[in-house]
């Protein structure tokens, strides 16, 4: 049921904010920005799990993969001057973040 609950409210926050992108963008992205997610994420791991240790891991894992995320947005920051159709600027800001992932395993070996 907890489960449910999850996926309910994060599923509840996609689709306000994909709505709100419609009538306000800036203020959507604005919210898509906040750490909403990972501060849910984050209670609902510990509360789950109930091991601080493990928590603090991921937690540190957020703190390093938040900056990598970003390399999902380059393209669209380039598109206008790249000249660049949607499904390009999508599919480029995908590769760009799985090349973040390998970044981001390999930055967390160390923690």
């Amino acid at each position: 049921m907890l489960f449910i609950a999850k996926v309910a409210g994060a599923a509840l926050i996609i689709a306000f904010a994909s709505w709100l992108s419609g009538q306000n963008p800036k203020l959507a992205g604005f919210i898509i920005a906040l750490p909403l997610v990972s501060l849910i994420a984050i209670a609902f791991s510990y509360y789950e799990h109930n091991d601080i240790e493990k928590t603090i891991l991921f937690t540190k894992s957020i703190l390093v993969a938040v900056p990598i995320s970003y390399l999902f947005f380059l393209p669209f920051f380039f598109a206008k001057s790249l000249n660049m159709n949607f499904l390009m600027i999508y599919g480029a800001g995908l590769g760009l973040l799985i090349i973040g992932f390998f970044i981001h395993k390999y930055i967390t070996n160390f923690l």
